[in-house]
């Protein structure tokens, strides 16, 4: 296995932290913090760079909030600053990643989503008799930093470049409690090892990939997975055979273990593809595929809210299409022509 070095002059270059400036601010460039970071932007990057040569960067704290839909999460948004940290070591280190990963794993990459995952999921389906679905259980708050540490190593060898890994992990805000036991932990060994990555940062949705990557691997090559994908911490194994599935299901749970992960007792399951299996929001039976009934609830609350906001002028017109349009994109993914048709004529915009 290759591993690469030589990578820092690449991270803390001027033009690689002016590009990583750029993709931090897409869509928030009219935020008061990014405003004042632009205006002087040519120095807040010399001293940022500065920061990385010398050792002195430290990330700031974090600012949390917890969402409730479609399951409660814990969000945290690093500063700005640290976003343009995190976008310059990705710039880098993904080219270098993306490689190692399977085709089919498919969140938080480019080119491809969940529309690719939709129509592969939807492809596997429609071709085998039985399905594997499962969740990890706690995911984000479970990732082990130790290990995580080992599976960027085994890739990259760039001290400089470890050294600032290392300082993103090691500053993770505290998570939700994920506290497993596994074979061979004492009592407080889940409370010795340093654990959990906060959601809603660039690099742990990239080490949320490496973190999984020889999982995926182990699926794909050592259980003979030929049909497996990954969404997250969402994956799906297809088969003909009910007894594959069930021996799979259990070196799964093996090989998560050495990972100090857990799948979810309940979401996790084998089922017939017959029956139709829920994946992204979608139940895709053999001949449709059609809306989650809380999805679709979800969604005409939202529409709800985007009224009462525009009467209420809380938000203008443009800010009203983008989101109809974004959620039509979205219902376009299964057989819903009639669905959309009802809820969109039923929908009236007006000012009070």
């Amino acid at each position: 296995m290759k591993r690469h070095g030589n990578l820092w002059p690449s991270v803390i270059d001027f033009s690689n932290l002016l590009c990583a400036a750029r993709k931090a601010q897409k869509g928030k460039r009219f935020r008061p913090n990014i405003l004042d970071f632009n205006y002087h932007l040519e120095q807040e990057l010399h001293t940022l760079k500065a920061d990385l040569e010398q050792k002195t960067y430290k990330p700031g704290k974090y600012r949390t909030f917890e969402i409730k839909e479609p399951k409660p999460r814990l969000i945290s948004a690093a500063p700005y600053r640290d976003r343009v940290v995190h976008h310059a070591l990705c710039n880098v280190i993904t080219p270098l990643m993306e490689p190692s990963f399977i085709y089919d794993t498919y969140a938080n990459r480019e080119r491809k989503g969940t529309h690719l995952a939709l129509q592969r999921f939807t492809r596997y389906a429609r071709s085998s008799d039985y399905v594997l679905q499962c969740d990890i259980q706690k995911y984000f708050p479970s990732i082990d930093h130790q290990i995580l540490k080992a599976c960027l190593r085994r890739k990259i060898k760039c001290p400089d470049t470890l050294w600032l890994i290392d300082t993103i992990i090691d500053g993770s805000n505290e998570q939700i409690p994920a506290a497993f036991h596994f074979q061979d932990d004492d009592l407080l060994s889940p409370l010795n090892r340093r654990r959990g990555l906060p959601i809603g940062n660039l690099t742990s949705q990239f080490f949320a990939n490496v973190y999984l990557s020889g999982f995926d691997h182990f699926v794909k090559e050592t259980l003979g997975g030929k049909k497996y994908l990954r969404y997250v911490d969402d994956f799906a194994l297809f088969s003909d055979s009910h007894d594959f599935l069930t021996e799979a299901r259990q070196a799964i749970e093996a090989h998560l273990d050495r990972l100090r992960l857990k799948i979810h007792p309940v979401k996790s399951h084998i089922s017939k593809t017959q029956q139709g299996a829920n994946f992204l929001g979608f139940r895709i039976f053999p001949d449709r595929i059609r809306v989650r009934t809380e999805n679709l609830r979800r969604a005409r609350r939202r529409c709800r809210e985007l009224q009462i906001s525009y009467a209420a002028r809380k938000i203008d017109l443009n800010r009203v299409v983008t989101g109809l349009q974004s959620w039509e994109a979205h219902l376009k993914h299964g057989d819903t022509q009639q669905l959309r048709r009802h809820i969109f004529n039923s929908l009236v915009f007006s000012r009070g």
